[in-house]
């Protein structure tokens, strides 16, 4: 018997619970977290970017001070990843009343957060303000990030408004039913290199190689298990980080050895929100 990859099987009636992730089984959905925190009136964002190094990842402030633009790369770790990624998208303010007075940038794991102080320039309006519209910087983010489109970001057509409009209130539903389905949707802000959570590469000999995106989870947090019946199945728990709604867990059955296999014989590579698997035959 040869080892077999599983593609990523619906948890409950044929549904993802996440379509931004085929392994993830519970925990906050979507690409993307906004939350107002009501003790500093500070917006928090958390963006999912899987591989991304602390290093590369570069933020700019956009001269209308509505709005920040995030870059982030996500290397080539292994020679048997298809390629690198390079992230890019933008979020902010859409109110008339405030601009952007500080950014701060948290990376780890595979995960961007920040934190956007603003500061008041309309007094007449209230604390809170009324969110309806897209800042006068949406205009210029094709030009800035390629492959942009607000259209899609975060897989919802409201998505990159739902922590700043009536809809969304003061944060991101984190159970939002618009965020499960049937498929699985590509990574908006991946401008470069693969855009799904995964991908698997048959070695020579009859050998495997897996890259599965599991962001927030720490290197000693991915778990490795072989069942009886030869199923290989990969689990990753990230615990919530600074506003995090709650933490998440991803857990799912990718690939199926002989019952007598050396189970000792699988490589792991867990880093940056992502686990590498080789299994040689």
């Amino acid at each position: 018997m040869s080892i077999t990859h599983i593609a990523p099987i619906p948890q409950s009636n044929d549904v993802f619970y996440a379509t931004n992730n085929p392994y993830q089984v519970n925990g906050p959905r979507g690409f993307t977290e906004f939350k107002f925190l009501e003790e500093t009136a500070d917006l928090f964002v958390r963006l999912d970017f899987p591989g991304v190094t602390r290093e590369s990842v570069k933020i700019l402030l956009d001269p209308s001070l509505k709005a920040v633009f995030v870059f982030g790369d996500a290397p080539k770790e292994h020679r048997h990843d298809s390629s690198y990624r390079k992230y890019g998208t933008a979020t902010g303010l859409v109110c008339d009343c405030c601009v952007i007075s500080d950014a701060q940038c948290y990376v780890g794991d595979g995960v961007v957060r920040l934190i956007l102080s603003k500061k008041k320039i309309d007094l007449l309006t209230p604390f809170f303000c009324s969110y309806g519209c897209m800042p006068a910087a949406a205009t210029s983010l094709p030009s800035l990030i390629r492959g942009y489109n607000p259209e899609v970001v975060g897989g919802h057509p409201l998505a990159h408004l739902r922590a700043h409009n009536p809809e969304g209130r003061l944060c991101t539903d984190p159970l939002d039913v618009a965020f499960t389905g049937r498929v699985t949707i590509p990574h908006p802000s991946v401008l470069e290199g693969p855009r799904y959570s995964y991908e698997s590469k048959r070695l020579p000999r009859g050998g495997l190689f897996l890259r599965i995106d599991m962001p927030g989870v720490p290197s000693n947090n991915f778990t490795v298990e072989v069942e009886g019946d030869g199923g290989v199945i990969v689990i990753g728990r990230a615990p919530p980080a600074m506003h995090d709604s709650s933490g998440r867990e991803y857990r799912g059955k990718v690939a199926i050895v002989p019952q007598d296999y050396n189970n000792d014989r699988i490589k792991v590579i867990a880093k940056h929100g992502v686990i590498r698997l080789i299994l040689p035959n």
